[in-house]
């Protein structure tokens, strides 16, 4: 670490976890997470030099929250899933849950999945990569009290679609 700054591959090895963690929250399924990872990675490789000292862990969060962002405007304007020809493809096998925590855990990131985008992004830079409301609305370039409106009506909508679920 030159000058407090890390390498990319301190960045890679010591925060690849919550690059992961955030990019699965955000896309909902750990192939699209990976994708998200190595984009993000990518791009840390580039701007590492421009890295100024301060929240290494917010500036990481923002770049995979702008790769996520990048890769919903870029789909939705050239979508890419086709219907398969045979209709039983279209219904995809539902996941056994070996334990009442893996069942948990599949619920809430179905629920966080499920929020529109402009309440996921907030939820998902708070509660899991632990982003403050500033930091937040840096990176999105939004008002703090547009932070604060989408952070309590998205928990407010992941309480709503988790109030039926039991252990």
């Amino acid at each position: 670490m030159a000058d407090g700054i890390p390498t990319w591959e301190e960045v890679a090895r010591d925060h690849g976890g919550l690059l992961y963690r955030v990019a699965y929250r955000l896309a909902g399924n750990h192939e699209d997470a990976q994708d998200l990872v190595q984009e993000a990675l990518l791009r840390v490789r580039k701007g590492l030099e421009r890295y100024e000292l301060g929240s290494l862990e917010g500036w990481l969060a923002r770049i995979v929250t702008n790769v996520f962002l990048d890769d919903v405007r870029r789909k939705q304007r050239r979508p890419t899933d086709a219907l398969p020809d045979d209709a039983e493809r279209v219904l995809p096998e539902s996941p056994s849950a070996e334990d009442a925590s893996a069942q948990l855990a599949d619920e809430i990131q179905a629920a966080i999945a499920a929020l529109p985008e402009e309440f996921r992004v907030p939820v998902v830079l708070c509660d899991v990569a632990d982003q403050s409301y500033e930091q937040i609305a840096a990176a999105l370039d939004v008002p703090l009290g547009t932070v604060r409106s989408r952070i309590h009506r998205g928990r407010g909508l992941l309480r709503d679609a988790l109030k039926d679920f039991e252990l």
